[in-house]
């Protein structure tokens, strides 16, 4: 029983996994665009299995500096990202039913390991995307690649670009500080009975 989680974390790491299916009917993550000639901007949404947004017109403008267009058949990940999510949410569940604490670690390792591949993954793709340009195509800067925002801001040309987690992103980052909670929260109520 020592190994065992509390009925509060339990249902906690249910509530976590559980809260992960948002992400099928939310976009994970978003970029924005804004310049002078499009001062609503521009928004392209990024789902675990599509886009959303104003993708053809980015595809328009981006089509001048030689950019690649963009299309869901580009990202193999949305094939498989909705069984990595699903396994996310039965593994949480498991932790739940189980109440193992050594489950629990697991599942945190296994989301570490799994955002780092996200964000890597992602930065892959930004990186060719924004430097594996058309050289025939009709504007050219030498030396200037276009690579978007990993997070947060960049100036590309005269456009401003935003790259943040979506609705469902934070949920994803909700959930998985909820869970780390839970693990360092029974950490510390297993020592504190150690140490009396």
């Amino acid at each position: 029983m020592k190994n065992n989680l509390s009925i509060t974390s339990r249902i906690l790491v249910a509530f976590a996994s559980g809260a992960l299916i948002a992400v099928f009917f939310l976009p994970a993550w978003r970029i924005d665009l804004f310049a002078p000639q499009y001062p609503e901007g521009l928004m392209m949404n990024i789902w675990i299995n599509g886009l959303s947004g104003d993708v053809e017109i980015i595809n328009g403008l981006n089509h001048y500096i030689g950019m690649k267009h963009i299309s869901v058949d580009m990202f193999p990940e949305f094939k498989y990202l909705p069984w990595v999510v699903g396994f996310f949410m039965l593994l949480g569940m498991i932790v739940a039913i189980t109440g193992k604490r050594k489950f629990l670690l697991y599942y945190l390792i296994l989301t570490v390991i799994g955002g780092a591949l996200a964000v890597w993954d992602f930065y892959q793709w930004g990186y060719d995307y924004g430097h594996n340009l058309d050289p025939k195509a009709a504007i050219q800067v030498p030396g200037l690649s276009y690579q978007p925002p990993l997070f947060g801001h960049k100036r590309l040309l005269n456009f401003d670009a935003y790259s943040f987690p979506d609705v469902g992103g934070w949920v994803v980052i909700g959930a998985s500080a909820l869970a780390f909670s839970v693990w360092f929260t029974e950490w510390y109520r297993h020592r504190k009975k150690q140490i009396v």
